[in-house]
């Protein structure tokens, strides 16, 4: 180009030189011939002086644009962003080598086409993605505003890359199209990243949601901020009545301590802790939770503390009745090798004491004193027979109010030597007959009334008994107005040698438990201190079945 230039410009030289002095010497005089001379040299160094500044300029341009191209081709091309120009038709000016790769294209393949042509010029499995890149495209020209979407663009190895990608439509004055800029970026990793998160937070939650048991989060001071359903069906509150109160809310006063100890240690030592506490129930008595307190990490630092509950008050409940009955199976294996060897040795004890009290007359206080407690031995021992291994017992029906009344009459003489009243009150229209042993039940009526009578106060004492039905269950409660027990004598009623009279065994609330179970009812005793005690036992009204005759 420089050397056509060159020739041009001095063959237009010579040329110019010689036609301007050829009409010069043919037009004009000597007198003037040297001024024309001198006048045709400035012409021609201003002409050519204006020619090179153009040409100088136009150089000066070109340069300018192509350092101007390669600053942006190197710019776009640095980008870890996809970057595409494309003119008014959606042509392919300028795009960067993140999009030639992701397309597999080379730099002469793409400039002045379309998504179409470069669509059927690529191998096929990329159409599909150029056909939507043009449906985005013309999306984006209709709205008139810079548009941004998720574009998917499937490899020739199975896989799928997404990209964040942002259009800008660019228009002429007349709102006439004029460009499109497409930049993207490639969120694949990103996108897996968050579908991990979304799928580790959906484990999470299943597990907050649906876990068996209780899961408490708590901040640094014990404040709870998060409880899942569960959390109702343990402690009876719903959870949003309990955010933002502290843990200590849940438990007795007198565990207060004892919970921010624990706290405490978590946040000291940045260890799970395990332990076993009661814990207020909403709408009943407390429960006893097994709960595992553990810290909560978030960016290697404890921001919190999640604990998890379980109720166990009724497998605590399971284990002591476990216990209670392996304490009566052993009493009642020891009773009954006991009883045996002591009964034959008593009835000797016995006869020979009623020989003496015949035979010494003078001696017949003391033999009357140990006679009676012979009979005391005797009926210890009868009692403890009772514990021994279960006979076939068999049931037959009987009328429940008929049995309290025939116990009742037994008992009557004894509590008028203490000045005691019984009273036995029924509003029962009808009889309530329930299939039983009757004699087992004597045995558990005397048992409690005996008890009720020790129990009341002398010259004043009075024993209530009441028969009630409730739907199929007969409902017996004996009450009297003695000194009551307190909470912990309670607990421990019924338990084989425990009681609380000074000559008593326990053994007869041990065999008015076993009754009770055997004919499967149940036995409650509440006191009050100084005011008196109320057994309550429920007995299922059972028919027996009849047999035809015949």
């Amino acid at each position: 180009m420089k050397t056509k230039f060159l020739i041009f410009f001095f063959l237009g030289s010579i040329i110019w030189v010689i036609s301007t002095n050829l009409l010069i010497s043919e037009f004009h005089t000597s007198s003037n011939l040297i001024s024309m001379i001198h006048i045709k040299e400035i012409v021609y160094i201003s002409f050519t002086t204006c020619l090179f500044y153009y040409f100088i300029k136009r150089i000066e341009e070109l340069n300018t644009s192509k350092e101007d191209k390669e600053r942006l081709s190197t710019l776009i091309n640095a980008m870890v962003d996809f970057v595409n120009f494309k003119d008014e038709k959606g042509r392919w000016i300028e795009a960067n080598k993140v999009a030639l790769e992701l397309f597999n294209l080379e730099e002469d393949q793409y400039r002045g086409k379309t998504d179409i042509e470069l669509g059927d010029q690529a191998r096929s499995f990329y159409k599909n993605s150029f056909a939507h890149c043009m449906i985005s495209d013309e999306e984006t020209w209709d709205s008139g505003k810079i548009a941004r979407i998720e574009e998917n663009i499937l490899q020739p190895d199975g896989t799928k890359k997404t990209f964040d990608t942002i259009k800008v439509p660019l228009f002429h004055e007349d709102r006439s199209r004029k460009g499109l800029v497409i930049i993207g970026r490639d969120i694949s990793e990103k996108k897996r990243l968050d579908e991990l998160l979304q799928e580790s937070q959906q484990q999470y939650k299943s597990l907050f949601l649906y876990s068996q048991d209780m899961i408490v989060m708590m901040d640094l001071s014990g404040r709870i901020t998060q409880a899942n359903p569960q959390f109702k069906e343990i402690t009876g509150y719903q959870p949003e009545e309990v955010l933002q109160q502290p843990i200590t809310h849940l438990f007795p006063k007198d565990l207060h301590d004892e919970v921010f100890k624990s706290l405490e240690h978590i946040r000291q030592t940045n260890q799970h802790i395990q332990c076993e506490m009661a814990m207020n129930h909403k709408n009943g008595p407390q429960i006893i939770l097994e709960c595992t307190a553990v810290p909560m990490i978030i960016n290697n630092k404890q921001a919190g503390i999640i604990c998890y509950g379980k109720d166990v008050t009724k497998l605590r409940l399971a284990e002591e009745q476990l216990r209670k009955t392996e304490k009566l199976s052993v009493v009642g294996e020891l009773s009954a090798s006991v009883a045996h060897e002591i009964r034959n040795p008593l009835t000797s004890l016995k006869g020979f004491v009623q020989v003496l009290t015949t035979e010494d007359s003078k001696h017949e206080f003391y033999y009357r004193i140990m006679e009676e407690e012979l009979d005391r031995i005797n009926h210890i021992v009868s009692e403890l027979l009772l514990l021994a291994k279960p006979q076939e017992i068999k049931f037959i029906q009987a009328d429940i109010f008929e049995l309290l009344h025939n116990v009742i009459s037994l008992l009557k003489t004894e509590a008028s030597l203490h000045n005691i009243q019984i009273q036995l009150k029924s509003y029962l229209r009808t009889q309530i007959s329930i299939l039983c042993e009757p004699n087992q039940l004597k045995q558990l009526f005397i048992n409690l009334i005996k008890n009720a009578i020790e129990a009341s106060t002398d010259g004043d004492g009075q024993i209530m008994i009441s028969l009630e039905k409730e739907e199929d269950t007969a409902i017996i409660k004996i009450s009297d107005n003695g000194d009551g027990m307190s909470p912990e004598l309670l607990t421990k009623l019924g338990e084989p040698f425990y009681s609380s009279k000074e000559k008593g065994t326990g053994l007869g609330l041990t065999v008015s438990n076993k009754i009770v179970q055997s004919h499967n009812g149940s036995i409650h005793f509440s006191s009050v201190l100084h005011e008196g005690t109320t057994v309550t036992v429920k007995l299922p009204i059972q028919i027996a079945s009849r047999v035809p005759v015949g």
